[in-house]
């Protein structure tokens, strides 16, 4: 049994992260009210606004969530006139695209994302955001994370 004195939180790189996280998201997610959209749902969007249309299966990768989990946000989204869904060729796939409406719902939500991105990083330089942005990476794929299976070419 150990007696050291455990480190503490404040001593944790992680913990750092997660308070600038949960203040970037909170912030995001209250300029979203406004639309009733969640920010897993404006990710679903502005993926399928550079996409004609996509499996829910290449949706859920590059979303990086379940398939399950997906599809309750889909069905969301369909039921707001924003997503249309339709079976493939094969019953278990489904095809998801944006309707028109969607379509012009994902510009003024980018606003709002480069509003919020705005307020929490002006405080960096366009260099020193290029280098967190750049190290945030590195640590995400030295973890295993991997940028291609989330889609990173089709959201940029």
């Amino acid at each position: 049994m150990s007696t050291s004195t455990p480190s503490n939180l404040e001593d944790h790189l992680g913990y750092w992260l997660r308070c600038l996280s949960n203040y970037v998201t909170h912030s995001f997610e209250e300029r979203l009210t406004k639309y009733d959209i969640s920010i897993a749902q404006w990710v679903v969007l502005r993926t399928l606004y550079d996409a004609k249309d996509m499996t829910l299966n290449e949706a859920a990768q590059i979303v990086g969530v379940d398939k399950s989990s997906l599809s309750r946000m889909v069905e969301r989204l369909v039921q707001r006139g924003l997503v249309s869904r339709t079976e493939g060729i094969d019953r278990r796939s489904l095809s998801l695209s944006l309707l028109p409406s969607g379509r012009k719902l994902v510009p003024k939500l980018a606003q709002l994302a480069d509003a919020n991105d705005k307020t929490f990083f002006s405080a960096l330089s366009g260099k020193q955001q290029a280098e967190l942005r750049a190290t945030i990476e590195q640590l995400l794929t030295a973890n295993g994370w991997s940028a291609s299976a989330r889609g990173k070419d089709r959201m940029e």
